[in-house]
């Protein structure tokens, strides 16, 4: 039984901010992490009774052929209709929070974080014990998912609008990674951050 519980790192970055190349720098320091949007795809896995329910309610041709949710057959179903999207939150919601706490809760490293491009917008920054923000200017957030994705800047632009706005995130941080250099500098950010975690007790210097 562990004598500790791990006290909550809650992981936040826009589009393009490097939150992901962060997180996987932190897992291998051996701090576990569950990242909210891999959570999402989890409970819809088939076999899942979420996804159960989805065919039920739309029909078998909400699937793709070899069984898995067809992800843009879906948001075309919701997208048309206020009601279908609050019936899929109101499934769906209960159970990625069942997912993300309950591997949150075993895990057994000193500290455990949940990646959640969300956590702000979401409220879920008010259930983790401290908020680590990964920023970056915002024409090299352009830049960045552009090149990751490569899709047209107008699409990352409706993106970067339909997120919270940078300000808004970084009022909510009790630290902020600046990752407007390259990867060596951010792993070693990332480094500097985990010796100072480590230290933590419940998340509070």
């Amino acid at each position: 039984m562990r004598a500790v519980k791990p006290w909550i790192l809650g992981l936040t970055g826009g589009i393009g901010s490097g939150k992901s190349a962060a997180a996987q720098r932190f897992a291998e320091l051996g701090i576990q992490l569950v990242d909210a949007d891999q959570a999402a795809r989890w409970v819809v896995e088939p076999g899942r009774p979420a996804l159960l329910r989805i065919v039920e309610r739309y029909g078998a041709d909400i699937l793709q052929p070899g069984g898995e949710l067809d992800r843009a057959a879906l948001r075309a179903r919701i997208f048309e209709s206020p009601e279908e999207r609050k019936w899929l939150e109101a499934l769906l919601h209960p159970l990625i929070r069942r997912e993300i706490w309950g591997f949150l809760e075993s895990a057994n490293s000193p500290y455990a974080i949940l990646v959640s491009p969300l956590l702000v917008e979401s409220g879920q920054y008010r259930q983790v014990d401290r908020v680590l923000v990964v920023d970056v200017p915002q024409a090299l957030q352009l830049q960045r998912a552009i090149a990751r994705d490569g899709v047209p800047a107008a699409q990352v632009q409706a993106i970067l609008a339909a997120q919270m706005q940078r300000d808004e995130r970084l009022r909510h941080a009790d630290d902020v990674l600046a990752n407007d250099r390259d990867l060596a500098w951010l792993n070693g950010q990332v480094e500097r951050l985990h010796e100072f975690y480590l230290g933590l007790r419940g998340g509070k210097a």
